[in-house]
């Protein structure tokens, strides 16, 4: 590893955590990506938060995600992070999944394998955080049960 990727790397594991303290499965590699979508029951729902090292992450993404997830009543079953710029087979291969242009931070709702609810950066960067957990809480009241 090369310093600039230990640098990054020491930096992004506090980001990282912010989200796996709460429950949040740290998806990895491509391989990790596939076994967490093949494991979502076809009405069982997941919330996967594309992680990144900016400040709208920092500031507004991780806060919402990790607020709605741990205090809405109604919640996915399953909750995962992949990292942007650090896990970057992970990142590519959620990315399919997703099938949006990719964009971090960003936030996705699966009902199965499929995308029900998508929040790209352009929807978090510049926006009150309230704004952001409304979205969120109103994606988990309508696709989760």
């Amino acid at each position: 590893m090369n310093p600039y990727e230990e640098y990054m790397k020491e930096i992004a594991t506090p980001m990282r955590e912010e989200l796996t303290r709460q429950n949040f499965e740290d998806l990895t590699t491509s391989e990790s990506v596939e076994n967490f979508m093949k494991d979502i029951k076809d009405e069982e729902t997941a919330f996967v938060v594309v992680n990144s090292t900016c400040g709208c992450a920092a500031g507004l993404a991780r806060p919402a995600a990790v607020t709605v997830a741990d205090q809405n009543p109604i919640k996915p079953v399953k909750k995962a992070t992949v990292f942007a710029g650090q896990d970057k087979d992970a990142t590519e291969r959620m990315r399919e999944y997703i099938g949006q242009v990719p964009s971090s931070p960003s936030m996705a709702l699966f009902k199965g394998e499929d995308l029900v609810h998508f929040i790209p950066r352009e929807h978090i960067e510049g926006r009150d955080i309230e704004d952001i957990m409304a979205d969120i809480k109103d994606s988990f009241d309508e696709n989760c049960s």
